[in-house]
């Protein structure tokens, strides 16, 4: 029989697995109280990072539906639960792993599908949400006006020749009367 505590911790590690748009697993063996707290300031507003214990985490996994963070779950490991930006939280990941070499980031999972470490620092290199959607916009503006150009330029041209006859007739005119 499970223990209340045990069962509560692990019921409250599947919910915020099954909240989270993305999850990442990482071991901070050898950073201080107060790195981890600054770990958890740079990720505020896109993930919360929480310490847990590996096999209630592993139950909690199964619950949750998630099978790949059974291999990586040795050592001292926590997790950020990404709520916000997954890229955003990479990124802060990333950052801190280079300046703090003792955090290692193991592995994750991005809506429900796993990542390895190498597939989150990829994730870490993309340009923020915001970004990318000002580009597909840009490029979106740029083709409606070059059709928007296509479709008057053969208009424009006949306009512009028809003007000049106009011009060249009146012209004509002038100097035979």
């Amino acid at each position: 029989m499970a223990r209340p505590d045990k069962a509560a911790a692990v019921a409250q590690v599947a919910d915020k697995l099954r909240g989270s748009n993305a999850a990442v697993l990482t071991e901070y063996r050898g950073l201080s109280v107060s790195q981890l707290q600054e770990l958890r300031r740079s990720l505020r507003g896109n993930a919360t990072y929480a310490v847990v214990k590996n096999t209630l985490t592993s139950i909690a996994a199964k619950e949750a539906g998630i099978d790949s963070f059974d291999a990586d779950l040795k050592g001292p490991s926590a997790i950020a639960f990404v709520t916000g930006d997954p890229v955003e939280a990479a990124k802060g990941l990333r950052d801190f792993a280079k300046a703090h070499p003792a955090l290692v980031i193991k592995g994750g999972v991005l809506d429900g599908n796993a990542l390895t470490a190498a597939e989150i620092n990829q994730l870490a290199d993309l340009e923020s949400r915001e970004v990318l959607l000002a580009k597909a916009a840009g490029a979106m503006k740029a083709k409606l006006y070059q059709a928007a150009y296509a479709f008057t330029a053969k208009p424009a041209e006949a306009a512009r020749v028809i003007d000049a006859l106009r011009q060249k007739k009146q012209e004509s005119e002038a100097v035979a009367a």
